[in-house]
């Protein structure tokens, strides 16, 4: 199969025309060059806030519950480009309302334009601030391309909900992820790249490029797509598939064969099967030994 993972613009969109063709243009694009499976950035919808005027989009919970009002109309468009274009789609994830608080939710579409979703389970402050709350559980998703989990954002740096992913069946993680800095960034990439070699899984890391100063909590947008697997015989010595470059929007792909990755997975289990169940298991309370010279208390 043909991953595709973006870097993505947050654009200012004085239309909804003009968020259709976009996001058209992608899927098109990512399409003809024959991906199979597309990876869109965590928050990607947050740009339809400028359609609800700069004043609201300045601010942080106006603008969540200005998008959390168009999510119909997006999951309808993702859903006939799935359909048309025959390709599985990670959108990008927008605020959704769940019960009395909103949740940050990734939607996941099926060429036969059926739909699950992954809501995002750890929040920042800043997020709570602007009313989302944390969902609840972890999905693995059974598709024709193979058994994908989501971990959205800062998810990704939670080894347990990646673990259990996996011992579901997960062979692909998907990353949606966006950045406001290099340092948040590179927690996100080196968090993602750990889950992978953890897992033994591909991690499709998806990101935010650019500067909406209109936006209000997303400044800047900093970050590189890239699709990373853990360094195993037959796949990438350096455990990346592909890397964009940084702040470079586009697709970045790579051709993935999860047979390789089975075998791999095969041969630890059998030849290392104490580092399996290690990586499940608690070791007990930690100890602290002082070393050198010890403070003498005198009275």
């Amino acid at each position: 199969m043909k991953i595709a993972a973006a870097a993505y613009p947050i654009d200012w969109l004085n239309r909804w025309n003009e968020y259709v063709g976009k996001i058209r243009v992608w899927v098109r694009a990512a399409a003809e060059n024959g991906a199979d499976l597309l990876v869109f950035p965590e928050c990607a919808a947050m740009e339809l806030a400028s359609l609800a005027r700069e004043s609201n989009a300045g601010d942080p919970r106006r603008a969540a519950e200005a998008v959390a009002a168009r999510a119909k109309d997006v999951d309808e468009l993702h859903e006939s480009l799935a359909r048309e274009f025959s390709v599985h789609i990670a959108a990008g994830s927008a605020p959704i309302h769940e019960s009395e608080a909103l949740a940050s939710r990734t939607r996941f579409f099926a060429p036969d334009g059926t739909m699950a979703f992954q809501d995002r389970q750890s929040l920042s402050p800043a997020e709570r601030a602007a009313g989302l709350a944390p969902g609840r559980g972890g999905r693995v998703f059974d598709t024709a391309l193979g058994k994908i989990g989501i971990l959205p954002g800062r998810d990704a740096m939670i080894p347990a909900l990646a673990r259990d992913m996996a011992a579901a069946g997960a062979e692909i993680l998907l990353v949606p992820a966006g950045a406001n800095s290099v340092l948040g960034y590179w927690r996100v990439r080196i968090a993602a790249a750990a889950r992978a070699v953890e897992t033994q899984s591909v991690a499709v890391l998806a990101a935010r490029v650019g500067d909406s100063d209109w936006l209000g909590g997303m400044p800047h947008h900093v970050g590189a797509a890239a699709i990373l697997t853990p360094p195993e015989e037959e796949m990438p010595q350096d455990g990346v598939l592909a890397a964009g470059k940084m702040n470079a929007e586009g697709w970045v792909y790579g051709d993935f064969d999860p047979e390789p990755l089975r075998a791999a997975r095969n041969r630890r289990a059998s030849a290392d099967p104490d580092l399996r169940a290690a990586l499940s298991e608690s070791f007990g309370p930690v100890e602290t030994v002082r070393l050198g010279a010890a403070r003498v208390v005198t009275s």
